[in-house]
């Protein structure tokens, strides 16, 4: 009987596992650029439907009137195709939700990372995540039937549709980006600098404020400028709360219109596909998207410009 020796069956082993490893090195980076590509290759395809269906539009609508008109009328005559409605709507809602959440936010972020507890922290962060992970559908009904009673106790001639209550709401649904995203980034500063500046006599809230707060400040930044571009993006919270009104006003208590929230009601399946009215789903569309890009370009640049490398 032929036996193998344990030399051999050890060197046979070892080759098989070369091999093996020598392949997965092969595929494994096919595979991951494959994801790569079907990410751009997705983007690509957006922009293109996007462009597409707009040079349609903006060949009967100029764009500088798109850009410039004050009243928004697309389906009812007279027909208006003026933007700044839907985009003041939108950012006084953006604006109401920042105003709200960066504080907020930020206080959270340090107070987690400067003073709370191990214990503290370890619940009080993930509770804040979960708010992350709730529908914002859900956020629009908590708007409308929660937030908005409160406030018309404080205003009672806030109507039941007004900007107020869906930027509010907006701000709770972008605080846990903010809070999250800054403690990570103030986790990252190292602990020597903490301990130099209490070793020079500063106390926990100065070491915060002045030493940890700057050091982190390309992440605490980035994370505004993304909270930022998710807010203004939002769909469900401003369509149920905000109402549908394309008005250029800066009264929060008024019922307005977003852009995305006009593309909801276009996209209702009632305007027939290939008419003027059909195309300002993606005029509008592709505003939002080339503010949300120049955001994030934005945030790239901020990250860059003040990253602090230890």
């Amino acid at each position: 009987m032929n036996k193998t020796s344990p030399v051999a069956a050890n060197t046979k082993s070892m080759t098989f596992r070369r091999s093996k490893t020598r392949i997965s090195d092969k595929i494994i980076p096919i595979l991951l650029g494959l994801c790569a590509m079907l990410s751009v290759f997705t983007t690509i395809g957006i922009v293109y439907t996007l462009l597409q269906e707009s040079v349609i539009f903006f060949k009967e609508v100029p764009v500088w009137s798109f850009l410039t008109g004050t009243t928004w009328s697309p389906i009812l005559p007279p027909k208006e195709f003026g933007v700044l409605p839907l985009l003041g709507g939108t950012l006084l809602i953006t604006g109401i939700a920042i105003i709200f959440a960066v504080p907020i936010g930020l206080a959270c972020a340090i107070y987690l990372n400067e003073y709370a507890p191990a214990r503290v922290r370890g619940v009080v962060k993930p509770v804040l995540e979960v708010l992350a992970g709730v529908p914002t559908i859900v956020y629009g009904y908590f708007a409308l039937e929660t937030v908005t009673p409160f406030l018309q106790k404080i205003f009672p001639d806030m109507g039941i549709f007004n900007a107020l209550s869906a930027g509010l709401v907006v701000g709770i649904m972008v605080l846990p980006m903010i809070s999250s995203l800054s403690e990570d980034a103030m986790r990252a500063v190292p602990k020597s600098l903490r301990h130099g500046a209490y070793a020079l006599g500063a106390t926990r809230f100065e070491v915060a404020l002045k030493i940890v707060l700057p050091a982190a400040l390309s992440g605490v930044v980035s994370s505004f400028v993304l909270a930022f571009s998710r807010a203004i993006g939002e769909t469900m919270i401003v369509t149920v709360a905000a109402g549908a009104t394309p008005q250029l006003t800066l009264n929060p208590l008024e019922s307005i219109q977003t852009m995305t929230s006009y593309i909801v009601q276009v996209s209702m399946g009632d305007v027939p596909r290939g008419t003027i009215e059909y195309g300002t789903i993606f005029a509008v569309g592709l505003t939002l998207f080339v503010i949300t890009f120049l955001l994030n370009i934005l945030a790239q640049w901020v990250a860059r410009r003040f990253r602090e490398e230890y």
